[in-house]
């Protein structure tokens, strides 16, 4: 619920909104409430004052717990398919004194889902106040000065609980996983002198010139431990033994900035930046960068006067910015204090070897296009060429542990993305009845890794991504498009034939590139009819040319869940293909054993296409105007049905959605594991504006 209120002096809008969201997964949900504010006043002729303050307080119960790990109540559809699955309720021994999970197979750390229902603890708490002021002078009519300061302070407390009686704790008795506080503060000051002037009838400039800060400081204290003492007392001062943790970090950037807008009449426009940036994350002898931008465009239409061609623009850019590491002090070793062992107390350090000589990674990016207006704009085209090129790029690579490290920070990461962006519009029915408006948005890009651990370097390769079946990877690999997900195939002899072992299931090949994570095309289309006073719309999308690893086909496969299982389960499986030495195998394996190691064995039949095809929304509304409403004091009304995530048209991913993933994690891309269903969602949203 929104109000909101103006005069030419100011204006104000103030709202409230709750949010309810019951989880597909039962006793799961979030629950949160905003308040908005947004003030714009001005105090006198030439000062201008607005305020924004945001208010969020969210309570997550139970949070769903995604992977292929314990507590993952989604792994219940490896329950076979003609059994039913309530018989598992309520998940635990009604008459154990610690309530014993009802264990469903012969594996515990695949915990009963009811178990996870009904005595699941996993809550988050966050409140988190966003607060934005700022006031800018105008000493004339082209000169102004301006002051901002930017506020974000969240708090958060997550409460996490291996649950009395879960199967595989110590003596089913539970453990406090993780009970923790966080806060985050971030301050962002800054302030702008700029000038704007015609210097005649024919050129203008409008220049601005800034400085910014940016203080970021995170404080986190962490206890946990078991396993409890006395059954369902998830208290810290219920377990045998705790353990404790606690983090704080800060950082600071520091930037200076300029842009100049130069323009000739509406034929020509110019603009250049500058940004110098100084990162505390970095070590003091490279922690500062000057980071340039050019951009300009060209408005040929107004030399031509074609009855048929409204619009036509030439642009061009070329601009670079900077960024500083993720990770807070790696660029030196800190050592920690530990526990005592015989009175003596223990020190320890980081296992990720830290980097002296890191510097600011950089993106370059070079963008060319045109933007073209045809039948009284009723048909439109914009197309553009783009090269990204990234240097210096920082990230935690692997090392071997005989070096005393288990991973090393490396800051010569190079990618390099080039491609084609293209929009079609088109007013395909104009009239005073019926309105049809249509654009289709294509991209192409070509993405390829330049460098990982330096020119000089022999290694092309670094470990990214991994999933828990282990017999298939993601790795970033110089020369390709990254990640790329890496398994073994099917060894094959020289005339292509699959090698059998003498257990009778085919061998694995070595580890090879298998495709990148990443699609080469995507896009959308999108519609709107308008007809009198309803609206309807609708919008699909689409990507083509990335590859899956899916934990889910491998442990469908394992389980004899999977389709392809279904040859030989009551007859032994019979590979066909060649043993070691040439001759035909004729090994009959039982179904389960041949499956299984094979599942393990050859990690490609669990890449498969993310390719897909969605009808992604639908709009259908009618708005009631203000001449329908008569003497009611309603300037309009509109109602609209609003469905999201409607429909897949398209893809190859066997039993999974092909944009299913478990962590928003940059190393997880394209990396899918028993995570809970995509869902669809409904609405009906309501608008209405009073008359002034």
């Amino acid at each position: 619920v929104s109000v909101g209120s103006g005069t030419d002096k100011g204006n104000f809008r103030l709202s409230v909104s709750n949010l309810d969201a019951k989880s597909i997964m039962p006793n799961s949900g979030l629950k949160r409430n905003t308040v908005n504010l947004n003030i714009n006043q001005t105090i006198w002729e030439k000062l201008n004052v607005s305020v924004m303050l945001n208010y969020v307080d969210e309570r997550s119960k139970n949070r769903p717990r995604l992977s292929d790990g314990p507590q993952n109540a989604n792994n219940i559809f490896f329950l076979a398919a003609n059994v039913d699955q309530s018989i598992l309720a309520p998940g635990y021994d009604l008459n154990s004194p610690n309530g014993s999970e009802t264990k469903w197979n012969d594996n515990i750390y695949e915990t009963n889902p009811y178990f996870v229902i009904n005595r699941g603890i996993n809550d988050l708490e966050r409140k988190r106040l966003i607060g934005a002021i700022s006031a800018r002078y105008n000493f004339t009519d082209w000169l102004y000065l301006q002051g901002r300061l930017g506020y974000d302070y969240t708090n958060d407390r997550l409460f996490s609980v291996e649950p009395t009686g879960l199967a595989y704790t110590q003596g089913e008795m539970g453990n406090l996983g993780d009970l923790r506080t966080s806060t985050a503060l971030e301050l962002n000051p800054d302030v702008l002198a700029g000038v704007r002037h015609d210097i005649n009838d024919n050129f203008s400039f409008d220049l601005s010139v800034g400085a910014a800060l940016r203080r970021n400081k995170t404080e986190t204290l962490k206890v946990g431990g078991g396993p409890f003492v006395i059954p369902f007392l998830y208290s810290p001062f219920n377990v045998t033994s705790f353990n404790r943790d606690y983090g704080y970090g800060e950082r600071e950037s520091q930037s200076a900035y300029y842009t100049l807008d130069l323009s000739y009449k509406n034929l020509l426009t110019l603009t250049t930046t500058g940004r110098y940036d100084v990162y505390s994350t970095l070590p003091s002898s490279d922690r500062s960068i000057f980071m340039p931008s050019v951009s300009g465009s060209f408005m040929f239409s107004e030399l031509m006067k074609t009855p048929s061609f409204n619009f036509g623009k030439l642009r061009a850019s070329y601009s670079q910015t900077s960024g500083e590491p993720s990770d807070l002090y790696i660029t030196q070793q800190y050592y920690s204090v530990g526990n005592t062992i015989n009175g003596v107390t223990t020190g320890s350090f980081s296992s990720a070897l830290p980097n002296l000589f890191l510097k600011p990674f950089t993106l370059t990016e070079f963008e060319v296009g045109t933007e073209l207006k045809f039948f009284n704009n009723r048909l439109g085209f914009d197309v553009a060429y783009f090269n990204r090129k990234t240097k210096n790029e920082i990230f935690n690579g692997g090392i071997s542990s005989s070096t005393g490290y288990t991973s090393q920070y490396i800051g010569t990461g190079s990618t390099q993305n080039s491609g084609i962006e293209a929009l079609v519009t088109g007013s395909i029915l104009a009239g005073p009845g019926l309105n049809w408006n249509s654009s289709f948005n294509l991209t192409w890009i070509n993405n390829k890794v330049v460098d990982i651990y330096g020119e000089t370097s022999t290694n092309d390769r670094a470990q990214w991504g991994t999933y828990r079946p282990f017999n298939a990877y993601t790795y970033i690999i110089k020369g390709m498009s990254g990640p790329q997900v890496y398994a073994s195939d099917y060894r094959r002899d020289e005339s292509g034939n699959i090698v059998i072992g003498a257990d009778g299931v085919p061998l694995a090949g070595p580890q090879q590139a298998l495709g990148s994570t990443l699609p080469k095309v995507y896009g959308g289309w999108n519609n709107e009819f308008t007809y009198k006073g309803f609206n309807f719309a609708f919008l699909f999308d689409y990507k083509f040319g990335n590859k899956v690893l899916s934990a889910t086909k491998y442990y469908a496969i394992l389980r004899g869940l999977d389709k392809m299982t279904l040859e030989g389960r009551e007859t032994g499986v019979v590979a066909d293909g060649v043993k070691e030495d040439g001759s035909k195998n004729t090994t009959n394996v039982p179904a389960q054993t041949y499956y299984q190691e094979l599942a393990r064995r050859i990690g490609a039949l669990e890449v498969m296409d993310g390719s897909f095809i969605k009808l992604r929304q639908v709009t259908l509304g009618y708005t009631w105007s203000e001449k329908s409403l008569g003497r009611l004091p309603f300037q309009s009304i509109s109602l609209a049905f609003v469905a999201r995530n409607l429909a897949t048209l398209l893809r190859h991913t066997d039993h999974v959605d092909p944009e299913s993933g478990f962590s928003p994690n940059v190393r997880y891309s394209g990396i899918e594991g028993s995570s809970l269903p995509t869902t669809r969602t409904y609405g009906l949203n309501l608008n209405i504006k009073f008359k002034k």
